[in-house]
């Protein structure tokens, strides 16, 4: 039901708005909003049946929750894992609530301006405000699907979001790497061996046991990680649930055998995904001297800057254990592992995320067809198709 009324009739009193509109949304209740002039209650009371009856209509009253209330209850139904759902929290902590928190749902939807104020003062690097602002622009779809906002203003033309990374990864040397590895405590050598040999992230390193490396069948099975969450180390799967196999060459399974040989793996017990869950033993190859799985913050402060330092590498973010990783892309490139492989083997979601991070340091195309014409145009039949090979 739905129409305008005259509040002046009904008083008997000239006072106040005089036309109120009064209609039962689709929520079930009875909603109101009064007028000065009749004709603005008539087109109101029109179009807001036009959006009941299209399912555009939003309850006026919805928007008024202020992004804070509405993200933390967001966050909490997330399906994230725990050491997600920390990081998530810690940039809405740190980054939005201080100066957008306050503001409700619908006052930031009706101001995008709001929004890009807000972009232009964070303050950090370029990649890390892309990553601050998709965390924002989440949280204000989540609303919109909610129904209690028509539109993201993150989304909007007038809102310049943060350009992503577009520094080129630049691979360390075999020089660089040696050099690294020659200079960190002989106890944690291996991890540069896994690094560079395997491609291993680093929380993966920290997780390697004895039982996931297969010398007969030379394979090593990614199984697990070590990771932080709420400044307690855990067990979880590989990044994105992904566990994977890898081949083992014969030059990292003899640094593993004199590691092994040297230092024994030690069962280390620790709760799965997070704080609180279920007890997983496994005898990992970097067990600390005491037993203990080791912390990448401390073997970051105490190992990694000092073997940096040490090989006149600067301590910076492209100088983290993920260079070993980078070594390790670029050199099966370099020998002409296919892309698809190489993203196997380091466990990416597609092939298509591994060519964008790596595809500068692919042989040239150009190079390679001449060179590929020139050698078959060397022999004395001239160049053969792949099909006349095959025969």
């Amino acid at each position: 039901m739905a129409h305008v009324e005259d509040r002046w009739r009904r008083a008997g009193r000239r006072n106040g708005l005089r036309w109120r509109v009064r209609f039962t949304g689709p929520d079930g209740r009875e909603h109101s909003r009064s007028f000065a002039r009749k004709a603005d209650a008539e087109r109101f009371l029109a179009t807001t049946m036009a959006d009941v009856h299209r399912g555009q209509w939003l309850d006026p009253d919805a928007g008024r929750v202020t992004l804070r209330a509405y993200a933390e209850g967001w966050l909490a139904i997330q399906s994230h894992e725990a050491s997600t759902r920390e990081a998530v929290g810690m940039r809405l902590r740190k980054h939005v609530y201080p100066k957008l928190g306050g503001y409700t749902l619908a006052q930031l939807a009706a101001s995008p301006s709001l929004i890009q104020a807000w972009v232009s003062g964070l303050g950090v690097s370029e990649a890390y405000a892309r990553v601050i602002f998709t965390t924002l622009s989440a949280v204000l779809s989540a609303a919109v699907a909610d129904r209690k906002i028509t539109a993201n203003p993150c989304q909007e033309r007038t809102v310049r979001r943060p350009k992503a990374a577009s520094h080129k990864v630049e691979p360390w040397t075999a020089g660089q790497v040696a050099a690294v590895r020659a200079a960190l405590p002989e106890r944690w050598q291996i991890l540069a061996d896994l690094g560079a040999g395997l491609g291993l992230r680093q929380g993966e390193i920290l997780g390697i046991a004895v039982a996931d490396i297969d010398f007969l069948r030379r394979v090593v099975h990614v199984r697990r990680q070590v990771r932080m969450v709420a400044a307690r180390l855990v067990f979880a799967e590989p990044k994105g649930g992904k566990q994977r196999d890898i081949p083992l060459p014969e030059s990292v399974a003899l640094a593993l055998a004199a590691h092994l040989a040297a230092h024994p793996a030690r069962p280390v017990t620790l709760p799965w995904k997070e704080p609180g869950g279920e007890p997983v033993t496994a005898e990992l190859i970097m067990a600390s001297a005491t037993g203990k799985a080791v912390n990448r913050n401390t073997f970051n402060t105490y190992a990694w800057k000092p073997a940096l330092a040490a090989a006149g590498i600067p301590a910076t973010r492209a100088n983290g254990c993920h260079a070993l990783r980078h070594y390790f892309a670029s050199s099966l490139l370099h020998h002409g592992v296919d892309v698809r492989a190489l993203s196997e083997y380091l466990g990416h979601s597609n092939p298509g995320f591994t060519l964008r991070i790596y595809t500068h340091l692919m042989p040239a195309a150009h190079d390679r067809m001449r060179e590929a014409i020139d050698a078959l145009a060397a022999q004395d039949h001239g160049p053969a198709t792949a099909q006349e090979g095959a025969r």
